[in-house]
């Protein structure tokens, strides 16, 4: 109970206690000795509730922690703000990729099924990644910010794994069409660098607790405060090259990066079936998409701790000009990027601060699970196949089958049979770029950081984080497209049946022109397992 509660409860008592004693006579030694007890402690609360803090008792802020301070302007005293940072991220990915097979032989099958428990390689990537940021106050608890990663390096290798290191090994798990390989081990991927998207976001504390009561630093928040809730929208515009497969290691007279269409990868147009425009290209560094990103966080600060908790999801839309543009076509089952969403439940610790000289030490722990939707996506394999010699995935396919001319329902005895639809010569050939369906999956994440607010106008955060990816498959396309059934004459192979035995044929969709048998078909697909990333970064921040 608070104590001028209490001490007027206190006075209500010594009023009754007089009047009684007016009305009965003299106190008794008792009831004088509870009296006098009770206004000891009335006196004692008082006190206690008007003297300040003990000089040996940190003094405890309640603003919001850093996960969901926004920066604001037009504040008494402050009408602007805008605060400057640089971080640096590093990480270091790596992951075991399998295979599907049917061969019987321990560890694989017992035969009468399919596993997908071949090993092929073991892949790992490293990135570093320089972040400048500038946040700018609106107003009150809303702030405009600007964030460019720019990636310093980014490299990626395939090596051998359990024995794959071996070529004989290499073509029975790496094996396309008959008497082929897809590629090599080892395989090293270009070393990329450059911007990798420009960021430009929103963000406001639509709740704040440090302003329940009036003032930006209140420090005597009460329990039915509001907490904190933090909202935030962020566009991300890819302003460079987008990716493109190549292999550093090209066989000599093949260019390290050439186009999709160029079926003999040596620059020339010198096949019926490949593009005028057959020059190098740069690998790049751009998902080539554009994408938009929501985020929201409440917390509520309690003395020392504030725990918080909260949600973001990850909207991407390919941009025609990146390889999406190549594998947008009807039929197509999927041809854009994952949709990501993440839950996130962290806590920051405040051990020590001091309010008046604006210092600060923050502790931060959290855990984080993310389901990323299934969609065409730049996989570990995405420079070996998009960059592969292979004849199964550099000879294109054409888009569509159309109705045959010389099919009739009913022919004459001994002649041969036709089928209902062919391939149309007429339409768009497609080709590998290394994009692939991959699959669903969900991931995990813990991370700890420690931020220090050294004083009005700097801190610096260092921390580490570690992700665990569920097994997931990376060449997932499926033959045919079941959207589209209205007509047998585009069906091609996706139909029921068998026209060529007079049997009843029913269309069960188109095909899909990005399925390619030697790394779709089950039985050939390829999968990430065991895949963890483990980073570090740290950045610092000036405020003005």
């Amino acid at each position: 109970m608070e104590g001028g509660r209490f001490c007027d409860h206190c006075g209500n008592v010594a009023h009754r206690t007089s009047a009684s004693s007016d009305r009965r006579g003299p106190l008794s030694p008792v009831s004088l000795s509870a009296l006098t007890a009770l206004a000891l402690i009335c006196a004692g609360n008082v006190a206690r509730a008007d003297e300040p803090r003990s000089a040996t008792e940190p003094r405890v802020m309640q603003e919001p922690g850093e996960v969901v301070n926004v920066i604001d302007a037009f504040d008494e005293g402050d009408p602007f703000d805008i605060s400057i940072s640089l971080g640096f991220q590093y990480s270091s990915k790596s992951a075991k990729i399998r295979r599907e097979t049917n061969i019987e032989a321990p560890g694989l099958t017992s035969g009468g099924f399919t596993s997908s428990l071949m090993n092929v390689a073991s892949y790992s990537e490293q990135t570093s990644r320089l972040i400048p940021r500038v946040d700018i106050g609106i107003y009150k608890d809303l702030a405009l910010y600007f964030r460019v990663p720019i990636i310093l390096n980014n490299s990626r290798e395939l090596t051998g794994l359990d024995g794959t290191e071996d070529a004989a090994v290499q073509r029975v798990v790496l094996q396309g069409g008959p008497g082929e390989q897809l590629f090599s081990l080892p395989f090293k991927s270009p070393d990329r660098s450059g911007l990798e998207y420009l960021a430009v976001g929103i963000d406001s504390t639509v709740f704040n607790q440090a302003r329940s009561r009036g003032g930006k630093h209140n420090t005597d928040a009460r329990a039915h405060d509001p907490a904190t809730i933090l909202f935030g929208v962020e566009g991300r515009f890819a302003i460079g090259e987008s990716m493109h497969a190549c292999n550093p290691g090209a066989p000599q007279g093949q260019l390290q990066c050439a186009v999709p269409a160029d079926m003999n990868r040596n620059g020339q147009s010198d096949s019926p079936f490949d593009a005028t425009d057959t020059g190098e290209r740069k690998p790049g560094v751009t998902r080539g998409t554009i994408g938009l990103e929501v985020h929201t966080l409440v917390s509520r600060r309690i003395k020392y701790i504030e725990p918080y908790g909260g949600f973001s999801a990850l909207f991407e839309f390919q941009q025609q000009s990146s390889d999406y543009g190549i594998t947008d076509l009807e039929g197509s089952l999927v041809n854009r990027p994952p949709i990501s969403g993440t839950m996130t439940l962290g806590m920051m610790i405040i051990p020590w601060e001091n309010r008046e000289k604006f210092g600060r030490l923050t502790f931060d722990l959290r855990a984080q699970g993310k389901y990323t939707s299934e969609g065409r996506d730049y996989s570990e394999l995405f420079d070996a196949i998009g960059s592969s010699s292979a004849e199964s995935l550099r000879t294109p396919q054409w888009a569509r089958y159309a109705a045959n001319p010389n099919f009739d329902p009913t022919p004459d005895p001994g002649v041969p049979r036709q089928p209902v639809s062919v391939i149309d010569p007429n339409s768009q050939r497609t080709y590998v770029t290394g994009l692939t369906d991959v699959q669903q999956y969900a991931s995990i994440r813990g991370q700890a950081s420690v931020t220090w607010q050294a004083s009005e106008y700097v801190k610096f955060t260092v921390g580490f984080g570690f992700t665990h990816d569920q097994k997931h498959g990376i060449t997932g396309d499926q033959p045919c497209n079941p959207t589209f059934k209205d007509s047998i004459e585009r069906a091609g192979p996706c139909k029921s049946g068998n026209e060529l035995s007079g049997e009843t044929i029913t269309a069960t969709g188109i095909p899909n022109p990005n399925y390619r048998p030697t790394i779709n078909a089950v039985g050939r697909r390829f999968y990430a397992t065991d895949s963890d990333t483990f980073d570090i970064f740290a950045s610092g921040v000036v405020m003005f």
